[in-house]
């Protein structure tokens, strides 16, 4: 560090400044940065996750998937 007459360097207080400043934004910026978030799966997404992993079989699947399609066409069917 430079010392002119007992003060710091006009440069030299600028960048610790910056520096600051790019370490509180670095720690302080929002987590939930709106594109960023994580969308939530489909009803259908889950359920062909879950028959993929070999929790459910197909007959199951299939049945799930048919309560899913119709539970979708009469909420698109009300005005």
């Amino acid at each position: 560090m430079h010392y002119y007459d007992g003060h710091f360097g006009g440069m030299h207080l600028i960048w610790w400044i910056i520096w600051i400043i790019f370490l509180a934004w670095i720690f302080f910026i929002p987590s939930d940065i709106p594109y960023k978030r994580h969308q939530e799966d489909s009803p259908l997404e889950i359920l062909k996750k879950r028959f993929a992993k070999g929790e459910i079989s197909k007959e199951e699947f299939e049945e799930s998937k048919k309560v899913l399609q119709t539970d979708n066409e009469s909420k698109t069917e009300k005005p």
